[in-house]
């Protein structure tokens, strides 16, 4: 099947987001706010990043990697989803639809290792700072870097060829605001449980074995602090990683609850509340993580403000 050749007979219908609210364009006005804020805060902290040299650091730059993820995925989802909205159109084509399957589960992958390769950053911050510029060299880090979005689009090949190989014979209405796989898997004509189940198999080792480096990573890191002799050291320590610590908790706490159930404890209502957690609320909270609980970034931020104004 050519997913790229397509008649209208063969698009999908997105239900949205809104389907079952009477309050629909209040809700759509709140969400396009949290857009809106997710979109400024992301760009600002890329601009942050790029204009002040003391943030040519690893941990800026995987931190903008992380921007970049988010952005990616808003601009995947937003957008279609606004025009829909607006226009009163719920089709997407089923190539779209593929684009959007791609771009999500390419980035949600991406940003399992990230985060994973982040804590290791954090690791040989505190624990090894003599050997850090050698371990963290800008080579390592860009292949680092690479290596992360590498694994998204791998993950994402597998997925798209593996939906778009099922016959879709009945109704394309996705009861969703995009085509997300399973949302979209359960409209085939075809039994899908053996690929639901290499997916969970999947998921499972994709957020557990980046989990499993991100804990280890901060358990090393928990010991060295605790045996740092100086108060001050401890706080700037503890500083550098609980901003990382706070996007894990978000990423992972969206991500397990979304990812790690089985297909029959799903339900459409809960893949659109999970859906907008990772899509919009998190790439709108991230860059206010990394600001407020950072002092070389608000640094940045009233230096940036200062040169405006002049």
């Amino acid at each position: 099947m050519d997913i790229w050749n397509h008649t209208s007979l063969s698009d999908f219908i997105l239900l949205g987001l809104f389907s079952y609210s009477p309050y629909n364009f209040f809700l759509f006005s709140l969400v396009l706010l949290a857009s809106a804020t997710a979109l400024a805060g992301n760009i600002l902290f890329l601009l942050l990043t790029q204009a002040d040299r003391r943030l040519h650091t690893p941990m800026y730059f995987f931190l903008s990697q992380l921007s970049i993820m988010d952005l990616t995925i808003m601009g995947t989802v937003v957008p279609k989803m606004a025009a829909n909205f607006l226009s009163g159109s719920k089709f997407i084509s089923r190539g779209g639809c593929a684009t959007q399957v791609f771009l999500v589960v390419m980035v949600g992958g991406a940003e399992c290792f990230l985060l994973a390769v982040m804590a290791y950053d954090r690791y040989v911050a505190v624990c090894h700072p003599l050997q850090y510029p050698v371990l963290m060299n800008w080579k390592a880090c860009c292949l680092m870097a690479l290596a992360s979005w590498m694994g998204g689009v791998a993950d994402s090949v597998i997925d798209v060829g593996m939906v778009f190989s099922f016959p879709y014979c009945g109704s394309l209405r996705v009861d969703h605001f995009f085509c997300e796989v399973p949302a979209v898997l359960r409209l085939s004509c075809a039994d899908t449980s053996l690929f639901e189940d290499f997916i969970y198999a999947c998921c499972v080792i994709m957020l557990l074995l980046p989990l499993g480096v991100i804990v280890a990573s901060y358990a090393r890191i928990l010991m060295a602090v605790i045996n740092m002799p100086s108060t001050e050291g401890k706080q700037k320590a503890l500083a550098t990683c609980s901003s990382h610590l706070a996007v894990v908790g978000l990423y992972y706490g969206g991500a397990i609850f979304s990812y790690m159930q089985r297909a029959s404890a799903r339900s459409p209502a809960g893949d659109r509340a999970t859906s907008i957690f990772y899509t919009i609320l998190t790439p709108m909270l991230n860059p206010l993580i990394y600001s407020l609980r950072n002092k070389e970034v608000m640094r940045a931020l009233k230096k940036m403000w200062k040169m405006q104004g002049r």
